[in-house]
């Protein structure tokens, strides 16, 4: 599953002005599934939950941090071409029904192929932080009339999605750019079903090169108690690793996380 050329270092030019609409809050609506959505039409995007922990109750990583630089990781062409896609949705086991957010949605390559997959019995939570981002999503469900997607915004510690929603979480080409990992891991559990699942696709190199070591993942994912399923190697760098997401009562305190990582930090090799 090679990409081309890692172009997400590149700001793509997608023809599209980066900005928020300006109209009326649109009409809230209610997916077959129960969970609320966001009417085509509408142009208001919002949290779909209240704030969990706070920031401030966790250490920064001890490794740098990659830029958002672009809404999209490469051509989706070139993408589809590789099979990405598909290989992440065979290996996180995604079904018709299921409720998947993919946290860092960008313009919505996944979002755009996970609705018509879980159907209208499903729902697909298409979350960033980034506002302009989340414009160009929201046009696009719009546009596609993809009826069991709900746009989320969400903030660098904590994905605001709703408690106990979510059967697969995906991060794609995404998680060397977190800024504050351990409270975003400690806030996603809160939004995990009993047997949720985290599905992180990245490259194996370092998180300035816009990779993250596996080692280092691991390491991090497994102080806020998330425990490694299995890892795939896709591609050359490129792997797939999946985690059980801990229930809210089996993941340490904030502050046993703290000590922990003060003791022995997840550096990089």
């Amino acid at each position: 599953m090679m990409m081309r050329r890692h172009a997400r270092w590149t700001v793509l030019s997608l023809g599209i002005p980066l900005v928020l609409a300006c109209r009326p809050a649109g009409e809230r609506v209610v997916l077959r599934n129960g969970t609320p959505g966001v009417a085509v039409g509408s142009d208001t995007v919002t949290p779909a939950a209240q704030a969990g922990a706070q920031a401030a109750d966790f250490p920064p990583p001890a490794r740098e941090v990659a830029d958002i630089v672009a809404p999209r990781w490469t051509a989706e062409d070139d993408r589809d071409e590789t099979g990405e896609f598909d290989t992440v949705v065979k290996l996180a086991r995604i079904a018709r029904g299921q409720a998947v957010a993919d946290i860092g949605a960008g313009d919505g390559y996944y979002v755009a192929r996970l609705s018509p997959l879980v159907g209208s019995e499903g729902v697909v939570f298409g979350q960033d932080i980034m506002p302009e981002y989340l414009a160009l999503l929201q046009r696009r469900v719009v546009r596609d009339g993809l009826s069991n997607v709900r746009v989320v915004l969400g903030e660098a510690h904590d994905p605001r999605l709703p408690a106990g929603s979510v059967d697969v979480a995906l991060m794609i080409h995404m998680y060397h750019e977190i800024s504050q990992p351990f409270a975003l891991l400690w806030n996603l559990a809160s939004s995990m079903k009993p047997g949720g699942r985290l599905v992180i696709l990245d490259l194996d190199r370092p998180t300035y090169g816009h990779g993250t070591p596996p080692s280092l993942l691991d390491c991090e994912l497994s102080r806020v108690g998330y425990r490694r399923l299995s890892r795939r190697e896709t591609g050359p760098e490129e792997y797939v690793a999946i985690y059980a997401a801990p229930t809210p009562a089996q993941r340490p305190a904030p502050a046993a996380i703290s000590a922990s990582l003060r003791r022995t930090p997840c550096r990089a090799p």
